[in-house]
C-alpha cells in the first residue's frame, strides 16, 4: 500500500467504468453484504463500500433501502394481530361445540 494514496469520496452513479470494473472484480457476488454505514456531522449518515487503487483509495456511496415500520403500519400489523386472535378464539368455541354435541349423541 503506498502511504500517500488519495482518500477520495465518490458516488456510486458517478462511477466511471474502470472504476465499475475493479468493484465487479473486488465483489463478484455484489456488495449488499459489504457496505459499512458512515457517520456524519449532525447524526446524518451514509453506506459505502470501499476500494483501494494504486493511485487512490475510494469511499464509494451506495444506495441502500432501509426498511422502515410506518405507523400505518403498525396499525395494518395490530389489527391483523387482533383478527388473528378473534379467529383462534372462534375456532376454540367450535372445537368446544363439538365436543359437547358428540357428548350430547353418544348419551341417546
Amino acid at each position: 500500500m503506498q502511504a500517500n494514496r488519495k482518500k477520495l469520496i465518490i458516488n456510486y452513479a458517478n462511477v466511471s467504468p474502470e472504476l465499475m470494473e475493479a468493484i465487479r472484480k473486488k465483489y463478484p457476488l455484489g456488495w449488499i453484504n459489504h457496505t459499512i454505514k458512515v457517520p456524519q456531522a449532525g447524526g446524518a449518515f451514509f453506506f459505502a463500500i470501499t476500494l483501494d487503487t494504486d493511485e487512490a483509495s475510494y469511499l464509494i456511496k451506495v444506495p441502500v433501502k432501509i426498511d422502515t415500520k410506518s405507523d400505518k403500519d403498525e396499525d395494518f400489523f395490530d389489527s391483523a394481530l387482533d383478527l388473528k386472535e378473534t379467529e383462534e378464539k372462534e375456532d376454540e368455541d367450535e372445537d368446544k361445540d363439538k365436543e359437547k354435541n358428540a357428548d350430547k349423541e353418544m348419551e341417546y
